[in-house]
């Protein structure tokens, strides 16, 4: 009897642990977080029209669950030479993995979506 006496404190114990941690935020896995970068070169048309167009199909598409970096290339020479980019404007997705590539104005959304592996939100 004095065994069962010392097991249900700890039981107790475990249980008032486990209660305190069950919330269903924590159970409930976060959305991932998108990491995006737009290569341009200067502040073209064709540079600006890239950037809304990635502005506006990440809105679309990942509200809240994205980060978009634009990287002039003209200020920045050497994050080109690091990152291969062969022509602008290039968005890359960075995150998650694997790494996908978009050359264009970002114009066509569908081949964008396709190009990044981005799932529509419906």
């Amino acid at each position: 009897m004095n065994r069962k006496h010392r097991q249900d404190p700890a039981e107790t114990s475990h249980n008032a642990q486990n209660t305190g941690h069950s919330k269903p935020s924590e159970t409930t896995e976060p959305p991932e977080t998108y990491i995006l970068k737009l290569y341009i070169a200067g502040m073209t048309p064709l540079s600006q029209r890239s950037i809304a167009n990635a502005k506006r199909i990440c809105e679309e598409h990942l509200p809240g669950r994205y980060k978009l970096e634009v990287i002039d290339i003209s200020q920045q020479a050497q994050l080109a030479k690091e990152s291969q980019i062969s022509a602008v404007p290039t968005l890359i997705r960075e995150f998650p993995l694997p790494l996908r590539r978009v050359v264009g104005d970002l114009s066509d959304t569908q081949h964008v979506l396709l190009g990044l592996d981005l799932k529509r939100r419906r």
